[in-house]
């Protein structure tokens, strides 16, 4: 199949969901488009278009759907400042809401005889409201009826209709100060977002041969060597060469603590250098840089949509037409039925309805309540690549750990060198020179453990034999190193040890000289990681490994694992994670964490995919869910408590708004509510859905745990 060709564009002045929703379902549809996605809060549309050849068309069909359903959106692929003539009818929209609302005011306050009131009322209703029934009409003349814009048109007019002047232009001045209010907390929270995400780095310093020069950093390649002086942003991965410094990685981890680097040590793009001045080999193109992965998962967030967020738009979708055709029950069959009913009084009461039964503060508050979880995670080093992944991390019933690197460090050292019948240091000579050429961790910490030179001439005939070790020739003898295995084959006999660790077996001109023992350190959190995620009801906290069962069961046993698998090849892992899946007594979610290449399978297989960001490989970070940018454990509990903080607010909002419009409902149908309690019910319940959503970007690094 043909990769599918991705576009974004830009939708400024899209506030209302199910606008978006009607955008979506329209463009989803259009032949060539394989997936098309509206986040509503970023203002953005993604497009997948199966061929290069249908892009144009494509793209002007899009713009038509789009002017069709929402005419004031404006279509671009970056975000624009508002052209003079935006601006100027922006000011005019403004200032005849003023004068709109200074008529209300008067009207109010002098309560003028009749038609004087009329006139003061209508006048004000005009200037707020007219667009907001142009809008209507125009929408009911494509066929798109049943809309807050048609709920808000017919029962101001009614108000008017029944002579009820000044609660008809009222309900149309709090609508617009509601919509105005609702606007503005979208374009704060969106504004944090940005604001939290403002890593991209404006240019690079690239070293040249006399000097240095600034670029762009998509200009710099793999191998170049950058500057960053003291102040400025780390433009691309790599590894210092030259230079030492603090590093302040708060925009990409949420820890405040300054890292400490020096020549060897891997840096991350994004990162602010403190003092001294650094040069940096790029690791990285820019495009596959943390700070890209960093953008782009932020930005694209809000097209993977909850559960919860597709239930409330498809609700909204059919719940207009449901409270219309009430309304109109309401006002018709009463008075025909009911002996002495008034007509105007039961068309009141219809007008109270359709006034209350506005879906805004559900398909507002839902989707905003989800970014701003989204944006709380990522300042505390969580990236959530949507709200389905967030609101997935409820409900978690098992955590599957890999161990190197996840639940280890993934950094190698020799605890214990063990001859037979030679030295210590002649067996690490002999060890170090036979994994001169491997750049594997065993290899790594072997010659970091010899600590001296290696003579490449003393070397020769190098042979790696797959998953065993080495036979190689130094100064004249052959050289086995590996693991048991590896002895087992060539028939020397030799101790079979049960030690926590590695064991890395050697024998020299056919005997055997002895082992060197390595093991991987735990990182500080992972047994109070796995601790506190049984206190947050996880059944099971299990550990798949490709290390053996020695060394697996020291682990689990230290950190308190509920289940460990060792010797698991990755395809084998996938197994045992469909075997857990299996045998989950609950309905609970299951998460994989994971770090490196051999878990990228893994991690797309299970309900939640957790990855390492800061070590963790491309391939586990694509597969992933979530990804945790400082490769601690203890992050997956603050995850988890973020999405449950956010999954309260999101049901506090609906439970609240259902609930209060309910009750105003029920006295409106009564004649115990007036037009004032309608608006209430609708302006004032959005207003604090909006407000409450916006709670669940404020989440203090380390104090997750007071969050639920």
């Amino acid at each position: 199949m043909e990769a599918a060709i991705k576009k974004e564009f830009i939708l400024e002045g899209l506030y209302c969901p199910i606008c978006a929703d009607k955008i979506e379902k329209g463009v989803s549809v259009l032949d060539g488009v394989r997936v098309a996605s509206v986040d509503c809060v970023n203002q953005c549309l993604s497009l997948e278009i199966v061929n290069r050849a249908e892009v144009n068309g494509i793209v002007t069909q899009v713009a038509h759907i789009t002017r069709e359903i929402e005419p004031d959106i404006r279509i671009s692929l970056t975000r624009k400042s508002p052209g003079k003539e935006q601006s100027r009818v922006h000011r005019l929209s403004r200032f005849g809401h003023g004068i709109g609302a200074t008529l209300f005011v008067a009207g109010v306050i002098f309560d003028p005889a009749w038609p004087a009131n009329l006139a003061i009322f209508f006048s004000s209703w005009l200037l707020v409201g007219g667009e907001v029934v142009l809008r209507a009409v125009k929408n009911i003349a494509k066929g798109q009826v049943f809309d807050d814009n048609f709920l808000m048109g017919v029962a101001t007019v009614g108000a008017f209709v029944i002579g009820e002047y000044p609660e008809g232009a009222a309900v149309m001045l709090f609508y617009q100060i509601g919509e105005a209010f609702q606007r503005h907390a979208v374009e704060r929270s969106r504004k944090s977002i940005s604001a939290l995400m403002d890593i991209r780095p404006d240019f690079a310093r690239l070293k040249t041969g006399d000097g240095s020069r600034r670029v762009s950093p998509e200009e710099v390649g793999v191998g170049d060597c950058i500057i960053v002086k003291p102040g400025e942003k780390i433009p691309l991965d790599g590894v210092v060469t030259e230079g030492c410094s603090a590093l302040d990685t708060s925009a990409l981890t949420g820890e405040s603590l300054p890292k400490d680097v020096e020549p060897g040590i891997g840096v991350l793009s994004g990162s602010i250098n403190k003092n001294g001045l650094l040069i940096i080999r790029v690791s990285k193109e820019f495009g596959e840089s943390t700070v890209s992965r960093i953008l782009d998962l932020t930005q694209n967030s809000g097209t993977r949509k909850a559960r919860t967020e597709n239930f409330i738009t498809k609700f909204a979708r059919f719940y207009t037409p449901t409270v219309v055709f009430a309304a109109f029950v309401l006002a018709v069959i009463p008075p025909l039925v009911l002996p002495g009913a008034l007509f105007l009084d039961w068309l009141n009461r219809a007008l109270i309805f359709l006034v209350v039964s506005c879906p805004c503060a559900l398909v507002i508050s839902i989707p905003l309540s989800f970014f701003s979880g989204i944006g709380g995670a990522s300042r505390n080093g969580i990236l959530v690549k949507g709200s389905n992944c967030l609101e997935a991390l409820n409900n978690v019933d098992t955590v599957v750990f890999d161990k190197t690197g996840t639940l280890t460090r993934g950094v190698f050292s020799v605890t214990s060198v063990v001859p037979s019948g030679r030295s210590a240091d002649e067996l690490l000579y002999y060890a170090a020179h036979a994994e001169s050429n491997s750049g594997h961790p065993i290899a790594l910490s072997i010659r970091k453990a010899y600590g001296r030179k290696i003579f490449a001439e003393r070397i020769s005939n190098c042979e790696e034999i797959a998953g065993q070790g080495v036979r190689v020739l130094v100064d004249g003898k052959t050289v086995l190193v590996g693991n048991s295995g590896l002895l087992d084959a060539a028939r020397i006999a030799h101790s079979r040890p049960d030690v926590p660790g590695t064991l890395v077996c050697l024998a020299i001109a056919g005997h055997f000289a002895g082992h060197i023992v390595i093991s991987d350190e735990l990182r500080p959190d992972s047994k109070q990681a796995v601790a506190d995620l049984k206190a947050m009801g996880v059944r099971t906290v299990a550990m798949l490994t490709g290390d053996v069962r020695a060394v697996a069961d020291n682990i689990g046993g230290k950190i308190g694992l509920d289940v460990v698998y060792a010797g698991l090849l990755p395809h084998e892992k996938v197994e045992k994670l469909e075997e857990l899946e299996k045998n989950r007594s609950g309905k609970g979610k299951l998460i994989f964490v994971g770090d490196g290449i051999n878990d990228a399978p893994a991690l797309a297989r299970a309900d939640v995919g957790i990855a390492m960001g800061c070590l963790g490989s491309d391939a586990a970070i694509e597969a992933a869910d979530v990804v945790l940018m400082t490769d601690a454990p203890s992050k997956i509990v603050e995850a988890m408590h973020i999405a449950g903080k956010t999954r309260s607010i999101v049901w506090q909002n609906i439970v609240f708004a259902l609930g209060v419009k309910a009750v105003i409902l029920g006295l409106g149908t009564f004649g115990m509510a007036t037009m004032w309690e309608a608006v209430l019910g609708d302006v004032g319940v959005a207003v604090i859905a909006v407000l409450n959503s916006m709670r669940a970007m404020r989440v203090e690094p380390g104090k997750c745990s007071e969050l639920t």
